[in-house]
Protein backbone atom coordinates (compact mmCIF):
# COMPACT_ATOMS: atom_id res chain seq x y z
CA UNK A 1 0.00 0.00 0.00
CA UNK A 2 2.76 2.20 1.09
CA UNK A 3 1.96 4.93 3.50
CA UNK A 4 3.60 8.40 4.37
CA UNK A 5 3.46 8.82 8.22
CA UNK A 6 4.03 12.25 10.04
CA UNK A 7 5.08 12.34 13.42
CA UNK A 8 4.42 15.87 15.30
CA UNK A 9 6.26 15.48 18.84
CA UNK A 10 8.99 13.19 17.48
CA UNK A 11 11.54 13.22 19.92
CA UNK A 12 9.48 12.75 23.42
CA UNK A 13 10.00 8.84 24.21
CA UNK A 14 6.73 7.80 22.65
CA UNK A 15 7.72 9.55 19.37
CA UNK A 16 10.79 7.57 19.43
CA UNK A 17 9.03 4.99 19.97
CA UNK A 18 6.95 4.95 17.12
CA UNK A 19 10.17 5.60 15.41
CA UNK A 20 11.36 2.40 16.38
CA UNK A 21 8.59 0.73 15.17
CA UNK A 22 7.83 2.07 11.91
CA UNK A 23 10.51 2.38 10.50
CA UNK A 24 10.41 -1.74 9.96
CA UNK A 25 6.43 -1.41 9.43
CA UNK A 26 5.92 -2.98 5.87
CA UNK A 27 3.39 -0.72 4.98
CA UNK A 28 5.47 2.42 5.41
CA UNK A 29 7.21 4.24 2.79
CA UNK A 30 8.05 7.55 4.52
CA UNK A 31 8.49 9.03 8.43
CA UNK A 32 8.29 12.64 8.60
CA UNK A 33 9.16 14.37 11.67
CA UNK A 34 8.35 17.55 13.65
CA UNK A 35 9.38 18.73 17.04
CA UNK A 36 9.72 22.07 18.97
CA UNK A 37 13.26 20.83 19.96
CA UNK A 38 15.91 19.43 17.95
CA UNK A 39 14.69 21.14 14.66
CA UNK A 40 17.20 20.90 11.80
CA UNK A 41 18.78 18.10 13.19
CA UNK A 42 18.21 14.33 12.18
CA UNK A 43 16.35 12.07 14.80
CA UNK A 44 19.43 9.68 14.67
CA UNK A 45 21.53 12.23 16.12
CA UNK A 46 19.19 13.31 18.81
CA UNK A 47 18.33 9.31 19.44
CA UNK A 48 21.91 7.48 18.23
CA UNK A 49 20.55 3.92 18.28
CA UNK A 50 18.15 4.44 15.74
CA UNK A 51 21.60 5.06 13.20
CA UNK A 52 21.11 3.17 10.23
CA UNK A 53 17.34 3.68 10.64
CA UNK A 54 16.05 6.97 11.06
CA UNK A 55 17.83 9.82 9.28
CA UNK A 56 14.93 11.63 9.26
CA UNK A 57 15.06 15.37 9.54
CA UNK A 58 13.51 17.04 12.50
CA UNK A 59 11.49 19.75 10.62
CA UNK A 60 10.41 23.22 13.07
CA UNK A 61 6.68 22.94 13.96
CA UNK A 62 6.17 26.04 11.42
CA UNK A 63 6.50 23.07 8.80
CA UNK A 64 3.70 21.33 10.20
CA UNK A 65 1.08 22.15 7.24
CA UNK A 66 4.00 20.60 5.05
CA UNK A 67 4.11 17.35 7.12
CA UNK A 68 0.05 17.13 6.83
CA UNK A 69 0.70 17.53 3.22
CA UNK A 70 3.39 14.65 3.05
CA UNK A 71 1.59 12.28 5.34
CA UNK A 72 -1.57 9.84 4.82
CA UNK A 73 -1.69 9.64 8.62
CA UNK A 74 -0.55 12.28 11.15
CA UNK A 75 0.60 10.88 15.08
CA UNK A 76 0.58 13.54 17.79
CA UNK A 77 2.90 13.02 20.47
CA UNK A 78 2.18 16.31 21.91
CA UNK A 79 1.14 17.35 25.58
CA UNK A 80 -2.49 17.58 26.08
CA UNK A 81 -4.17 20.96 25.22
CA UNK A 82 -1.28 21.25 22.46
CA UNK A 83 -2.96 18.58 20.89
CA UNK A 84 -6.22 19.81 20.32
CA UNK A 85 -5.23 22.68 17.60
CA UNK A 86 -3.06 20.43 15.70
CA UNK A 87 -5.70 18.08 15.12
CA UNK A 88 -8.01 20.51 13.40
CA UNK A 89 -5.18 21.80 11.74
CA UNK A 90 -4.22 17.95 9.97
CA UNK A 91 -8.19 17.43 9.88
CA UNK A 92 -8.64 20.76 7.71
CA UNK A 93 -6.18 19.26 5.10
CA UNK A 94 -8.03 16.04 4.84
CA UNK A 95 -5.69 13.83 6.36
CA UNK A 96 -6.73 11.08 9.37
CA UNK A 97 -4.87 11.86 12.97
CA UNK A 98 -4.05 9.38 15.99
CA UNK A 99 -3.94 11.45 19.12
CA UNK A 100 -1.58 10.16 21.21
CA UNK A 101 -1.89 13.19 23.87
CA UNK A 102 -5.49 12.88 26.16
CA UNK A 103 -7.59 15.87 24.34
CA UNK A 104 -9.95 13.43 22.80
CA UNK A 105 -10.47 10.62 25.02
CA UNK A 106 -13.30 12.23 27.28
CA UNK A 107 -16.04 12.68 24.87
CA UNK A 108 -17.48 15.04 27.39
CA UNK A 109 -16.37 18.69 27.75
CA UNK A 110 -17.07 19.86 30.54
CA UNK A 111 -15.52 16.20 31.91
CA UNK A 112 -12.41 17.37 30.30
CA UNK A 113 -12.25 21.05 31.34
CA UNK A 114 -12.53 20.03 35.22
CA UNK A 115 -10.05 17.53 35.50
CA UNK A 116 -7.23 19.03 32.99
CA UNK A 117 -8.15 22.52 34.66
CA UNK A 118 -8.04 24.73 31.49
CA UNK A 119 -10.54 25.11 28.33
CA UNK A 120 -10.21 22.80 25.65
CA UNK A 121 -8.45 23.59 22.31
CA UNK A 122 -11.01 22.15 19.61
CA UNK A 123 -14.13 21.68 21.13
CA UNK A 124 -16.03 21.20 17.83
CA UNK A 125 -13.99 17.52 17.10
CA UNK A 126 -14.87 15.55 20.58
CA UNK A 127 -18.12 13.98 18.80
CA UNK A 128 -16.55 12.56 15.79
CA UNK A 129 -13.03 11.59 17.92
CA UNK A 130 -13.49 7.23 18.59
CA UNK A 131 -11.67 5.83 21.55
CA UNK A 132 -8.62 3.72 20.13
CA UNK A 133 -8.65 0.70 21.99
CA UNK A 134 -9.04 -1.92 19.63
CA UNK A 135 -9.66 -4.87 21.68
CA UNK A 136 -13.07 -2.93 22.56
CA UNK A 137 -14.15 -0.66 19.65
CA UNK A 138 -12.36 -2.10 16.83
CA UNK A 139 -15.06 -1.35 14.26
CA UNK A 140 -15.68 2.15 15.35
CA UNK A 141 -11.94 2.61 14.55
CA UNK A 142 -12.04 1.17 11.25
CA UNK A 143 -14.24 4.18 10.41
CA UNK A 144 -12.73 7.05 12.34
CA UNK A 145 -10.86 9.75 11.23
CA UNK A 146 -9.72 10.96 14.39
CA UNK A 147 -8.95 8.24 17.03
CA UNK A 148 -7.63 9.31 20.55
CA UNK A 149 -5.49 6.70 21.44
CA UNK A 150 -5.70 5.88 25.26
CA UNK A 151 -3.56 6.38 28.17
CA UNK A 152 -1.09 3.74 29.03
CA UNK A 153 -2.55 3.34 32.90
CA UNK A 154 -6.35 2.96 31.03
CA UNK A 155 -5.16 0.47 28.64
CA UNK A 156 -4.07 -2.13 31.19
CA UNK A 157 -7.32 -0.89 33.37
CA UNK A 158 -9.85 -1.59 31.01
CA UNK A 159 -8.45 -4.75 29.49
CA UNK A 160 -8.35 -6.22 32.98
CA UNK A 161 -11.88 -5.13 33.72
CA UNK A 162 -13.54 -5.77 29.78
CA UNK A 163 -14.83 -9.51 30.38
CA UNK A 164 -16.32 -8.89 34.18
CA UNK A 165 -17.69 -5.58 33.30
CA UNK A 166 -19.12 -6.84 29.88
CA UNK A 167 -20.34 -10.16 31.57
CA UNK A 168 -22.26 -8.00 34.04
CA UNK A 169 -20.07 -10.38 36.89
CA UNK A 170 -19.13 -7.98 39.43
CA UNK A 171 -20.27 -5.35 41.81
CA UNK A 172 -19.81 -1.72 39.90
CA UNK A 173 -19.65 0.21 42.90
CA UNK A 174 -16.83 -1.70 43.91
CA UNK A 175 -13.92 -1.29 41.68
CA UNK A 176 -10.09 -0.87 42.62
CA UNK A 177 -7.50 -0.33 40.18
CA UNK A 178 -3.70 -0.27 42.21
CA UNK A 179 -1.21 0.37 38.85
CA UNK A 180 2.64 0.63 39.00
CA UNK A 181 4.48 2.62 36.32
CA UNK A 182 8.11 2.45 35.08
CA UNK A 183 9.32 6.76 35.25
CA UNK A 184 9.16 6.84 31.09
CA UNK A 185 5.75 7.68 31.84
CA UNK A 186 6.86 10.79 32.91
CA UNK A 187 8.26 12.04 29.57
CA UNK A 188 11.58 12.96 28.86
CA UNK A 189 11.33 16.35 30.04
CA UNK A 190 13.45 17.81 32.84
CA UNK A 191 11.43 16.85 36.73
CA UNK A 192 12.52 16.88 39.99
CA UNK A 193 10.69 13.18 40.37
CA UNK A 194 12.14 11.65 38.08
CA UNK A 195 15.46 11.87 38.80
CA UNK A 196 17.90 8.77 39.40
CA UNK A 197 18.75 10.09 42.47
CA UNK A 198 14.90 10.74 43.73
CA UNK A 199 13.36 7.53 42.59
CA UNK A 200 15.76 5.02 42.58
CA UNK A 201 15.23 2.60 45.57
CA UNK A 202 11.89 4.58 45.95
CA UNK A 203 8.11 3.63 45.41
CA UNK A 204 5.94 6.61 45.94
CA UNK A 205 1.96 6.50 44.93
CA UNK A 206 0.83 9.84 43.42
CA UNK A 207 -2.22 11.89 42.12
CA UNK A 208 -4.13 9.79 45.00
CA UNK A 209 -7.72 10.56 43.84
CA UNK A 210 -6.99 12.91 41.70
CA UNK A 211 -4.98 11.60 38.97
CA UNK A 212 -6.38 12.16 35.44
CA UNK A 213 -6.45 9.04 34.26
CA UNK A 214 -9.56 8.44 36.41
CA UNK A 215 -12.50 9.70 34.45
CA UNK A 216 -11.18 8.13 31.68
CA UNK A 217 -11.13 4.57 33.34
CA UNK A 218 -14.26 5.07 35.42
CA UNK A 219 -16.01 6.62 31.53
CA UNK A 220 -15.11 4.06 29.36
CA UNK A 221 -16.10 1.10 32.22
CA UNK A 222 -19.44 2.40 32.47
CA UNK A 223 -19.57 2.22 28.95
CA UNK A 224 -18.84 -1.62 29.10
CA UNK A 225 -20.65 -1.92 31.64
CA UNK A 226 -23.64 0.21 30.28
CA UNK A 227 -23.99 1.84 33.83
CA UNK A 228 -22.35 4.33 36.07
CA UNK A 229 -19.31 2.56 37.37
CA UNK A 230 -17.61 4.30 40.49
CA UNK A 231 -14.41 2.88 40.78
CA UNK A 232 -11.00 4.37 43.04
CA UNK A 233 -7.83 4.20 41.41
CA UNK A 234 -4.23 4.71 42.66
CA UNK A 235 -1.59 4.55 40.60
CA UNK A 236 2.74 4.44 41.95
CA UNK A 237 5.99 5.09 40.00
CA UNK A 238 8.33 2.34 40.82
CA UNK A 239 12.28 2.74 40.02
CA UNK A 240 11.94 1.13 36.74
CA UNK A 241 12.29 2.44 32.98
CA UNK A 242 9.43 0.34 31.23
CA UNK A 243 6.38 -1.14 32.22
CA UNK A 244 3.13 -1.09 34.51
CA UNK A 245 1.31 -3.64 36.32
CA UNK A 246 -2.37 -3.01 37.38
CA UNK A 247 -4.53 -4.79 39.92
CA UNK A 248 -7.62 -4.82 39.76
CA UNK A 249 -10.24 -5.98 42.40
CA UNK A 250 -13.65 -6.50 41.97
CA UNK A 251 -16.57 -7.81 44.20
CA UNK A 252 -18.52 -10.74 42.64
CA UNK A 253 -22.00 -10.99 41.66
CA UNK A 254 -22.10 -14.57 42.34
CA UNK A 255 -20.01 -17.22 43.52
CA UNK A 256 -17.47 -18.34 41.01
CA UNK A 257 -14.16 -19.96 41.61
CA UNK A 258 -10.69 -18.99 39.62
CA UNK A 259 -10.57 -22.05 37.17
CA UNK A 260 -14.33 -20.86 35.99
CA UNK A 261 -12.93 -16.94 35.54
CA UNK A 262 -10.02 -18.13 33.94
CA UNK A 263 -12.52 -19.66 31.23
CA UNK A 264 -14.24 -16.55 30.72
CA UNK A 265 -11.68 -14.15 30.34
CA UNK A 266 -9.93 -17.18 27.51
CA UNK A 267 -13.34 -17.64 25.76
CA UNK A 268 -13.19 -13.33 25.60
CA UNK A 269 -9.84 -12.57 24.31
CA UNK A 270 -9.71 -15.50 22.60
CA UNK A 271 -9.10 -14.00 19.12
CA UNK A 272 -7.11 -11.17 20.14
CA UNK A 273 -3.69 -11.77 19.18
CA UNK A 274 -2.67 -8.77 21.42
CA UNK A 275 -3.84 -10.12 24.77
CA UNK A 276 -2.60 -13.25 26.58
CA UNK A 277 -3.87 -14.96 29.64
CA UNK A 278 -1.85 -16.09 31.72
CA UNK A 279 -2.34 -19.66 32.68
CA UNK A 280 -4.06 -20.48 36.08
CA UNK A 281 -2.24 -20.07 39.20
CA UNK A 282 0.58 -17.68 37.22
CA UNK A 283 0.72 -13.79 37.48
CA UNK A 284 2.68 -12.06 34.59
CA UNK A 285 5.16 -9.97 35.29
CA UNK A 286 6.43 -6.44 33.21
CA UNK A 287 9.52 -8.35 31.76
CA UNK A 288 7.20 -10.65 29.95
CA UNK A 289 5.62 -7.78 28.18
CA UNK A 290 8.98 -5.38 27.58
CA UNK A 291 8.98 -3.87 24.11
CA UNK A 292 6.36 -5.67 22.63
CA UNK A 293 2.40 -4.44 22.31
CA UNK A 294 1.41 -7.40 24.19
CA UNK A 295 -0.74 -7.45 27.28
CA UNK A 296 -0.68 -10.10 29.93
CA UNK A 297 -3.28 -10.73 32.10
CA UNK A 298 -3.32 -13.16 35.44
CA UNK A 299 -6.80 -14.28 36.55
CA UNK A 300 -7.75 -15.30 40.48
CA UNK A 301 -10.51 -15.52 42.78
CA UNK A 302 -10.21 -14.95 46.23
CA UNK A 303 -13.61 -15.66 48.36
CA UNK A 304 -16.36 -12.72 46.64
CA UNK A 305 -13.17 -11.17 44.81
CA UNK A 306 -12.08 -11.08 41.70
CA UNK A 307 -8.05 -10.66 41.32
CA UNK A 308 -7.12 -9.45 37.64
CA UNK A 309 -3.24 -8.84 37.28
CA UNK A 310 -2.14 -6.31 33.63
CA UNK A 311 0.76 -6.17 32.56
CA UNK A 312 1.73 -3.87 29.63
CA UNK A 313 4.91 -2.01 28.12
CA UNK A 314 3.69 1.87 28.44
CA UNK A 315 5.31 3.45 25.68
CA UNK A 316 4.32 0.38 22.68
CA UNK A 317 0.56 -1.31 24.72
CA UNK A 318 0.25 1.62 26.36
CA UNK A 319 1.21 4.28 23.56
CA UNK A 320 2.82 4.00 20.50
CA UNK A 321 2.20 0.03 19.67
CA UNK A 322 -1.26 0.92 20.39
CA UNK A 323 -1.28 3.82 18.40
CA UNK A 324 0.14 1.60 15.13
CA UNK A 325 -2.42 -0.51 15.94
CA UNK A 326 -4.56 1.90 15.41
CA UNK A 327 -3.44 2.91 12.09
CA UNK A 328 -3.65 -0.34 10.69
CA UNK A 329 -6.67 -0.53 11.62
CA UNK A 330 -7.97 2.75 9.59
CA UNK A 331 -6.23 1.91 6.29
CA UNK A 332 -7.75 -1.39 6.27
CA UNK A 333 -4.14 -3.15 6.86
CA UNK A 334 -3.33 -6.31 8.97
CA UNK A 335 -3.91 -5.61 12.28
CA UNK A 336 -0.81 -7.11 14.15
CA UNK A 337 1.50 -5.05 10.84
CA UNK A 338 4.76 -3.78 12.72
CA UNK A 339 3.80 -5.58 15.87
CA UNK A 340 5.14 -8.69 15.91
CA UNK A 341 8.66 -8.31 17.36
CA UNK A 342 9.04 -10.08 20.76
CA UNK A 343 9.95 -8.83 23.75
CA UNK A 344 13.29 -8.05 25.54
CA UNK A 345 15.02 -9.79 28.23
CA UNK A 346 16.37 -9.33 31.04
Amino acid sequence: MGLNVGIIGATGYVGEELVRLLCKHPEVTEIITASRDYAGMTLDQVYPHLRGYADLEILDMDRVPELTDRSDVVFLALPHGVSAPAARTVLERGKKVIDIAADFRLPELELYEKWYKGQHGAPELLAEAVYGLPELFREEIREAKLVANPGCYPTSALLALAPLLRNSLVDLSSLIVDSKSGVSGAGRALALGSLFSECSENTKAYGVGTHRHTPEIAYYAGVLAGNTVDLVFTPHLIPMTRGILSTVYANLNSSQDSAGLHQIYDNFYAEEEFVEIAPLGEMPETKWVRGTNRCFLGVAVNGKKAIIVSVIDNLVKGAAGQAVQNMNLLFGLAENSGLQQPGMHP
